[in-house]
């Protein structure tokens, strides 16, 4: 583990170190937190701020709201099936930094209901492609009731969620993130793949 990993775990008064694929299955993939560097990159792209509402969709313990509402100000909310975990991000929230600008819920992605207030939405593969076309559904469902500009981001994409993503004909592909010098090996799954609703 990283210095950056720890630091900013201590900074930010959290604990969301470590992989747990304990109630993982063939459609909710193991909880696994993005790195750190990650998600200075997404914070710095300039597409989320202090106005902005982030869903976080298998926030796990909760890094990436903690995090964003850190560095950004957004207001962030976190969804999370695991009860477990999700125990995990209400400690966090007790002791977090920025806990008063965060949120969570347990509840299963594909059946939330989004909330109008958000307009931007975060994914690093927290489920498989048969929940990603619901929750993308549920996500145009609020999109068309409450037209706003809204972004969606995903970080490490499968070539499933890519191929299923570009034949989603109101997504729009807007910019990509990328990650691959901050890890060794070249990885070209390491980015940030950006996607808007205008």
């Amino acid at each position: 583990m990283s210095d950056k990993e720890t630091t900013w775990d201590k900074l930010l008064k959290i604990k969301t170190t470590g992989r747990d694929d304990s109630n993982s299955d063939q459609y909710r993939y193991p909880y696994e937190p993005t790195p750190y560097c990650v998600l200075e990159r997404l914070a710095n792209c300039g597409l989320i701020r202090k106005k902005d509402v982030v869903l976080d969709y298998g926030c796990g313990k909760g890094r990436v709201d903690f995090f964003l509402a850190y560095q950004t100000k957004a207001q962030t909310l976190g969804i999370e099936y695991d009860e477990r975990i999700y125990q995990g991000a209400l400690e966090n929230r007790k002791t977090a930094v920025s806990g008063a600008r965060t949120e969570f819920v347990a509840a299963r992605a594909e059946e939330y209901e989004v909330p109008e207030s958000v307009n931007r939405f975060y994914f690093f593969n927290p489920f498989s492609v048969e929940l990603l076309r619901k929750v993308i559904a549920r996500i145009l469902e609020t999109y068309y009731e409450n037209p706003r500009e809204m972004y969606l981001f995903f970080y490490y994409p499968s070539e499933e969620y890519i191929s299923y993503l570009m034949t989603v004909d109101a997504l729009e592909f807007y910019d990509e993130i990328c990650c691959g010098d901050l890890f060794e090996g070249n990885d070209l799954r390491e980015r940030i793949l950006i996607f808007m609703l205008p």
